[in-house]
């Protein structure tokens, strides 16, 4: 039954697609993002369908007589490079066949996002994109967060097989990205028992964060709680909110996570932090005998015994700034770090321009949101290899979006203005 009715959605989608491609981008990252297909258990398992909308998706682009116009700027120049340093670096990879499999994956993740920011240049688009995200990546967190609560945090909670953020660390780690734009979509609801459902899927998205068992969650979510006390217009109200959250969770959490989470503090004990210690150290010595790095999927046997002969085991690099060091040598990493920073300035100035201006304030919203998502990503990144993730990266077309829009209204207000009137906008 799941398979036919998934079956019957994404083929039910294809003439709205391919009469507006926007909805192929917002299908295509349903299918990415939740993997419904995936939950049944018939032929539906394994069938393409995103392959069949990204294919749609492109003839829709093609015929399509709406703008398509990507836009240019600091943040989108350097990701097209980056991109194309990535390709350079798959040419001359350590374990070719693998890293060319693994580039073409990239690339399919990379196209709908670049075409989210040719399309998504009206509120109603963007809170379309927004709310696939959090339903697509809450279905297994709120799922999470209820059994947290009826196993009393015994278990850990998994996500969508077959996907990124199938373990337990990157679902905590997505869930924690999803939890401001959930807040995003609270601020804009009109209704207000969306609203309330909202908060509570919230609430729950963080004891299924913390619920996960993850170290780096943990430590995401503590960077995530400051940097939205820092971003709320009500201060007093988010910080006694997040203390009483937080002191319900960890009173509520057993011993085992107590123990686990102790570990932080003595990981030179732990073998599963030392591993990645080890994997970090074959990155800095892999990237400083390679310019171009070893390509995509390098931490293996072959390059281990190479560059770190005394591994016990090859392990992956469990971070995004290691995985990218080792893939992609100090260029490639470099890059990266410039993209997240340009990502960030992009942010601040849309939430900058759109301060203070009424018809405005959703976008002045979305952008400080999108910005806490990214610092989970920047913090919680540290220790789990999600470098190329969907999530992040569309989150950071958002922010180019949100700021492309806020630039067209203020233009357009500047010129709607009597000759002669100089006073200043927002």
């Amino acid at each position: 039954m799941r398979d036919l009715l998934i079956t019957l959605i994404v083929f039910g989608a294809i003439p709205f697609i391919l009469m507006r491609p926007y909805i192929g981008v917002c299908v295509w990252s349903w299918l990415g993002y939740m993997n419904p297909h995936r939950l049944g258990w018939g032929f539906a398992y394994d069938f393409p369908f995103a392959q069949i909308t990204g294919i749609v998706l492109l003839i829709s682009l093609i015929f399509s007589k709406e703008p398509k116009k990507l836009p240019i700027m600091p943040v989108t120049v350097v990701w097209v490079i980056f991109i194309l340093w990535m390709s350079l670096t798959t040419a001359f990879a350590i374990f070719p066949d693998i890293a060319t499999d693994y580039w073409l994956r990239v690339i399919k993740i990379q196209v709908p996002i670049f075409i989210t920011m040719m399309l998504f240049l009206s509120k109603e688009r963007l809170d379309a994109l927004v709310w696939v995200i959090f339903i697509s990546i809450g279905f297994f967190a709120i799922k999470g967060g209820f059994f947290t609560i009826v196993t009393g945090g015994s278990y850990r909670v998994w996500g969508p097989p077959g996907s990124f953020i199938e373990g337990n660390n990157e679902l905590a780690l997505a869930t924690l990205m999803v939890i401001p734009l959930a807040n995003y979509l609270r601020f804009v609801a009109k209704n207000i028992w969306i609203k309330h459902c909202l908060l509570l899927s919230m609430i729950l998205m963080v004891v299924a964060a913390i619920g996960s068992q993850s170290r780096g969650a943990l430590l995401a979510a503590l960077a995530v709680l400051g940097f939205f006390w820092m971003k709320s217009h009500k201060k007093l109200i988010t910080a006694i909110g997040g203390i009483i959250l937080a002191g319900g969770i960890f009173a509520f959490m057993p011993q085992s996570w107590h123990d686990r989470m102790s570990t932080i503090q003595t990981y030179e004990q732990d073998s599963s932090a030392m591993g990645r210690i080890t994997a970090w150290k074959m990155s800095i010595n892999l990237a400083s005998d390679r310019i171009l790095g070893g390509g995509f999927e390098t931490f293996r046997r072959g390059a281990y015994d190479h560059y770190m002969p005394e591994a016990p085991v090859p392990l992956d690099a469990h971070s995004i700034y290691f995985k990218v060091l080792g893939e992609h040598g100090f260029i490639g990493l470099g890059l990266f770090l410039l993209l997240l920073f340009l990502t960030f300035r992009t942010g601040s100035r849309a939430e900058k321009m759109t301060k203070g201006i009424d018809e405005l304030q959703w976008l002045n919203y979305l952008s400080r949101m999108v910005r806490v998502s990214l610092v989970a990503f920047i913090v919680g990144g540290a220790f789990l290899g999600l470098s190329y993730y969907d999530l992040p990266y569309h989150l950071m077309a958002i922010l180019v979006v949100a700021n492309v829009i806020a630039t067209n209204a203020l233009n357009a207000k500047t010129l709607k203005e009597p000759k002669g009137n100089k006073h200043a906008i927002g």
